[in-house]
């Protein structure tokens, strides 16, 4: 009776792990190191040399991303709702930000978010693959349309962070 009480504890603390597939090697957070586009074969950095971001998978399966250029203006007014046009346009194209939930296909080598929220409206309520590698404590992906050069393909490099 004690060896079945001792096995049946066992198996219920393990409960949730047992028949489930290995964790996402994307689970964690990774810190933006580059982000690029290659037009007519010319690398061009997005977000400048020393980008900006945090990228999170989470086990449950959800996700946020936020990248932004190093050195986006400060508001004169010290106001998000009273930006200067110039200002306003600086952070816009100096930042993007989404979030929502994602999947992978270990096979295929991608995985596919499903945005929820974005500051480029037009992605919310899209769902978009991207392939993907990791080398080492490197995530590269590519996504085939940046949203700052429609029909570019660009690619992004994340580091796990410690």
């Amino acid at each position: 009776m004690t060896r079945a009480l001792a096995v049946f504890f066992g198996l219920w603390l393990a409960g949730p792990a047992l028949g489930q597939a290995p964790a996402s090697p994307l689970v964690g957070t990774w810190l933006l190191v580059s982000n690029t586009t290659d037009p007519a074969g010319r690398k061009t950095a997005t977000l400048g040399s020393e980008p900006r971001g945090t990228l999170i998978f989470t086990a449950d399966g959800r996700y946020t991303l936020f990248m932004a250029r190093a050195g986006l203006p400060r508001f004169v007014a010290n106001s998000r709702d009273r930006g200067t046009d110039d200002e306003n346009r600086a952070i816009v194209t100096g930042t993007l930000a989404h979030s929502g939930r994602y999947n992978v296909d270990a096979r295929a080598s991608t995985f596919a978010w499903t945005i929820e929220a974005s500051t480029f409206p037009n992605w919310e309520n899209t769902v978009q693959v991207r392939a993907f590698r990791i080398e080492g404590d490197l995530l590269r992906y590519t996504n085939p349309s940046a949203s700052s050069a429609p029909g570019t393909p660009l690619e992004a490099v994340w580091r796990r962070a410690k």
